[in-house]
């Protein structure tokens, strides 16, 4: 019986990236079994066999950034899963990012809990999500905002599978290794969607910092650390309690 191989194992014998696999499964270029949703499978001497039969020149890509610019949604939905990561479209360039981390995960439940009860008083007819749930902005942008809210007079971005458009607030929890692209890169892109807020909560610093947009550009009109009550001026009423939110079990 010929053994199937995973893609994690296939990259290992062809000295390949993972992500160079998936390119070359989705070119078709090749062989490969499909066991289910995007669940992939190879017999090692056929995909050989392939890749010298098409002249194949084997070059690896940047292990996170793959045909910088080129990506669309349409290819981001072919991207196999992969346990323990997940993916975003930046600007047509596919970010892969580990899990987020048990912190991350209290923060994203205590806020998103918080919030859940105002928003059900504020706007009973919104709804609140969480990751993993595709946002489309653009063509070239699929992100996966940690927490994000529909209004109600939004509804009609809401599909069965993604939210197709800006919608009212997105919050980034930050991480070490995502710093930078939170605070910068998808600053900018959820500016450019006309997203009229975001916040951005940093689990190191135990702060939440609110930007409205304001002629083009946020600015920060609400920010606070553990210890305080959150307000926001957009938002009638609200009050987060930021100890609970931050809070790390001993």
């Amino acid at each position: 019986m010929v053994k199937l191989l995973t893609a994690h194992e296939l990259a290992k014998i062809l000295s390949l990236s993972v992500e160079t696999v998936w390119r070359y499964t989705r070119q078709n270029k090749i062989p490969f079994v499909e066991l289910g949703n995007k669940q992939y499978r190879y017999e090692k001497e056929a995909v050989l066999a392939a890749l010298a039969g098409s002249r194949i020149q084997i070059k690896e890509d940047h292990p996170e950034y793959l045909r910088q610019g080129d990506y669309t949604y349409d290819d981001y939905l072919r991207i196999p899963e992969e346990p323990g990561y997940r993916f975003e479209i930046l600007e047509g360039v596919l970010v892969k990012e580990p899990s987020p981390s048990t912190q991350h995960q209290r923060i994203s439940r205590e806020l998103g809990w918080q919030l859940k009860r105002y928003f059900d008083c504020y706007d009973p007819d919104g709804e609140l999500f969480f990751a993993p749930l595709d946002v489309t902005l653009t063509t070239h942008n699929v992100l996966q905002p940690d927490l994000l809210f529909v209004s109600g007079s939004r509804r009609q971005i809401i599909r069965e599978q993604h939210i197709d458009g800006p919608c009212d607030l997105v919050i980034e929890i930050m991480s070490p290794a995502n710093r930078r692209k939170d605070r910068l890169q998808k600053m900018g892109i959820y500016r450019q969607a006309a997203i009229p807020h975001y916040w951005l909560a940093d689990p190191e610093e135990n702060t939440l910092e609110a930007f409205m947009l304001k002629d083009n550009h946020y600015i920060l009109v609400a920010a606070g650390s553990s210890g305080d009550r959150f307000t926001h001026p957009h938002f009638p009423e609200l009050e987060l309690e930021l100890d609970k939110i931050f809070h790390r079990p001993t």
